[in-house]
């Protein structure tokens, strides 16, 4: 069947394991630069690697969200088709290494990070680079809500999950953005967990029902908040979001872009299908997924894999040959 004439086709249950392959390369290939100092020796690593191993799957893949505009990213650019050619034509988000200088420093919670939906089902939001983001597991659905302050949502939220306010915890980037935030979780009398960088998994730890945070919230990047958004389709749980721009020519490639500023995101609309992937490997280790690991000739890696439409969450070990690993 050529590509012309084949029919139109979703991306399936095997198409997750395929990608999980590219992530897996990308932490690796990213491995040699942990704790060296070098961010972006360590990204072009991960995104070389990702981007070969992308080309070997059977599909389609608009990358909606990348690495940037063209000019700057001459791979794994926003825009560029990926994939073989053959198969479902997808959005693709891509995300070599979020936590890149959490990478160079050697510090915890660096993953690799792919997200997978329908064509034309994924909210371009990368024209603003930042978000105001809502992350809970399924106990939060239907109380809490980002219109609300962050103090009403932690007492609903410890409620509805039967647990005291002191026990629940919000993670938060520490950001200077957020300091009014942090402030107002430790004053509801809820516990903070700052985060250097990564807010991709530790949305994905609140939205599971056993992780240690309960809230992720605060301003984050925007790209970040329709990744997590993949993988909280199939979580069951909550995310909205709100555009917050920090510079005006941000307002103006927004408005080009037709986005909505003081609007919420709901989760349907940061991506509207229920045919989501969300793929990630460890690159350090983290409270999501341990990093990837060498000892003598073997690497060792811990990924997840996420699916819409089945609500499934699968942990995948892969163990490597360095000898043989081109």
């Amino acid at each position: 069947m050529t590509k012309e004439n084949q029919p139109f086709l979703h991306p399936d249950r095997n198409l997750a394991m395929e990608l999980v392959r590219a992530t897996e390369a990308a932490a690796i290939r990213a491995y040699p630069f942990i704790g060296h100092g070098d961010k972006n020796a360590a990204d072009g690593a991960a995104v070389d690697a990702m981007r070969a191993f992308l080309g070997t799957v059977n599909f389609e893949g608009l990358v909606v969200i990348g690495e940037g505009e063209k000019d700057d990213a001459p791979m794994l650019f926003n825009g560029e088709v990926v994939g073989t050619g053959i198969g479902p034509k997808v959005d693709i988000a891509v995300d070599p290494i979020d936590g890149t200088s959490l990478t160079a420093a050697g510090r915890q919670n660096a993953i690799s990070v792919i997200a997978v939906a329908d064509r034309g089902s994924m909210l371009d939001a990368s024209a603003v680079f930042k978000m105001d983001k809502l992350v809970t597991g399924s106990m939060g659905v239907g109380v809490c809500d980002i219109r609300q302050s962050i103090g009403e949502n932690i007492r609903e939220f410890a409620k509805a999950s039967q647990k005291p306010v002191g026990e629940v915890v919000v993670a938060i980037l520490d950001r200077e953005y957020n300091y009014e935030l942090i402030e107002q979780v430790r004053s509801a009398g809820a516990a903070t967990r700052l985060l250097r960088d990564g807010d991709v998994a530790a949305g994905i730890q609140a939205a599971r029902n056993n992780a240690r945070i309960d809230i992720s919230a605060g301003i984050g990047g925007s790209p970040e908040g329709i990744v997590t958004a993949c993988g909280i389709k199939a979580l069951g749980g909550l995310i909205q979001g709100v555009l917050a721009p920090k510079e005006d020519f941000e307002f103006e490639r927004g408005k080009e872009a037709g986005l909505k500023f003081d609007y919420v995101y709901e989760m349907n609309e940061m991506v509207a299908s229920d045919n989501t992937f969300f793929v990630a490997t460890g690159v350090t280790d983290g409270a999501l997924m341990s990093g990837v690991r060498k000892r003598g000739d073997l690497i060792f890696t811990e990924s997840i894999v996420i699916r819409g439409l089945s609500g499934t969450f699968r942990t995948v070990h892969a163990e490597y040959q360095a000898s043989r690993w081109i």
